[in-house]
């Protein structure tokens, strides 16, 4: 686990910290040869450079976001704003993390991906990677 990520979860209070800690194991599990960091403030990780999944500590809960989650089949997922292809669920305890669900919905994400890496080279547009 790289040290930025190490010193995120450090920072997070206990119920916070128990949360990001199973998220880290069950994506880092899924995602082995994806690279991850902190990018703005929270742990996320790419695939070839685009974002796929991050997760932040909020005053609601602690968020997972999949970047391309709008068009998952699968349920759960609540989508953003409507303006990019993102959607998430909150947790509020480590009890609530469903380990299946999050590895059907990593699986997702290699199959299902929006060019956010490109997003400003496209002025804003979204295209669907093959």
């Amino acid at each position: 686990m790289p040290q930025d990520i190490q010193d995120y979860l450090a920072r997070q209070p206990e119920g916070a910290r128990q949360i990001c800690e199973r998220l880290q194991s069950v994506i880092a599990d899924n995602f082995a040869d994806a690279e991850n960091k902190v990018w703005h403030a929270h742990p996320v990780w790419f695939l070839a450079g685009n974002p796929i999944v991050g997760y932040s500590t909020l005053k609601s809960g602690v968020r997972l976001m999949f970047w391309s989650g709008a068009d998952f089949n699968g349920p759960g997922l609540i989508p953003g704003t409507g303006k990019f292809k993102d959607a998430s669920i909150t947790y509020q305890s480590a009890d609530e993390v469903d380990e299946d669900a999050i590895s059907r919905w990593l699986a997702e994400s290699r199959e299902i991906q929006w060019d956010y890496k490109n997003i400003v080279k496209n002025k804003g547009h979204l295209t669907r990677i093959s």
